[in-house]
């Protein structure tokens, strides 16, 4: 019985490894399982005993498929078919029945059919589909010896395409105090969108707007609207760094000045406060890396130097996490520091930042 037992095992084992893409390494070692894709570096190959493994091109010596992959090559071409060779050259028996042989050099990626499939869908999603991000928020109260409130909201939307990128961000603070004087004692609002396209090679051009409000600084609405050019600096499955460089147009309002009557036909209006116009540089960097399976990390910094004025300058910083708790739920960190060189008289030159709280994430998909 016992012996029944075991060759049926063994068989089945056999039969398993039969059915299943076979890599052998330079060190002898054997593994089994189903390519899932490569980036010309690395292999990942999905396994019943591990998972996901990531295996590095040069150590393998042979490796089989038994289902079909997308071979990618450099200068775009793309042939499909069951794979056998090492890391020096690929030969690709294709569906026609003729052999490809691609050298593992001009290989640009690789991917199974689920893969190219969420490849090709993610080429035009739509701008009502392909959408990835989440929302995070935070309230407290407070009653008795104390009576406060606060608010916390945090939300970050990324629409990315194998040609162009859309973000959009906010992150507000709100905390009242029905005891103190002011009773407000914080109010601040900060909102931005982003448009990339990509050019050739690693550079883009890139068009952004971002929106300032923060009442404890007296700045009404700070409105930044620029252009320019950026360069991928770093673009992996784990980590993305672009580095940006644009022209842009500040246009802010403060509400710390004397009352204004200026003389208009009617209907007569009072105004207060200053307005500042002004050509700035920004100088810019992107980065989003993964952490782990389960953590992502994104930070951006945007520096405003002012071209009429060059001891003047702005900046913006941003420093988020989301740790995915399960599909749609995650944990949501998210720091920013707001500067101004040259703030209102009577008021600080920079104002933070921090909400943490339950994240709500919603990719959508493409139909």
């Amino acid at each position: 019985m016992r012996k029944s037992i075991f060759v049926c095992v063994s068989l089945l084992s056999f039969v398993a490894a039969v059915f299943a893409d076979q890599i052998t390494l330079k060190n002898g070692d054997h593994v089994s399982g189903k390519i899932v894709k490569s980036d010309g570096k690395t292999v990942v190959l999905h396994t019943d005993f591990a998972g996901d493994i990531t295996i590095d091109l040069p150590k393998i010596a042979h490796i089989t498929t038994d289902e079909n992959l997308h071979v990618t090559t450099k200068d775009k071409k793309t042939v499909v078919g069951t794979v056998s060779g090492s890391d020096a050259e690929l030969s690709v028996a294709t569906k026609a029945g003729g052999t490809v042989d691609v050298p593992a050099a001009n290989v640009a990626v690789i991917r199974n059919d689920t893969e190219q499939a969420a490849y090709e869908k993610s080429l035009h999603p739509g701008l009502l589909h392909g959408w990835n991000g989440g929302v995070s928020a935070g309230f407290s109260l407070a009653r008795g010896n104390s009576e406060t409130e606060n608010l916390a909201l945090a939300f970050n939307l990324v629409h990315p395409t194998e040609n162009d990128k859309i973000t959009t961000y906010l992150s507000s603070v709100y905390t009242n105090n029905a005891l103190a004087t002011p009773s407000e004692v914080a109010n601040l609002i900060q909102a931005g969108f982003e448009y990339d396209h990509n050019l050739k090679g690693a550079l883009f051009a890139n068009a952004e707007a971002q929106f300032i409000s923060n009442a404890l600084q007296e700045l009404d609405l700070r409105q930044i609207y620029g252009g320019g050019l950026g360069v991928h600096a770093i673009k992996s499955d784990s980590t993305t760094l672009d580095l940006i460089a644009d022209l842009n147009y500040t246009h802010e309002t403060y509400s710390n000045g004397p009352l204004v009557t200026p003389p208009t036909i009617p209907p007569t209006y009072t105004s207060y406060g200053v307005t500042n116009r002004f050509a700035a540089f920004t100088l810019e960097d992107d980065l989003m890396h993964k952490l782990g399976k389960s953590t992502i990390l994104t930070e951006k910094l945007d520096f405003y130097p002012n071209i009429s004025d060059t001891g003047e300058y702005q900046m913006a910083f941003l420093l988020g996490t989301v740790t995915k708790i399960s599909k749609w739920f995650g944990w949501q960190n998210q720091f920013s520091d707001i500067y101004v060189s040259n703030p209102p008289v009577g008021t600080k030159k920079n104002d933070v930042i921090l909400t943490t709280g339950l994240n709500i994430s919603f990719p959508t998909t493409s139909h």
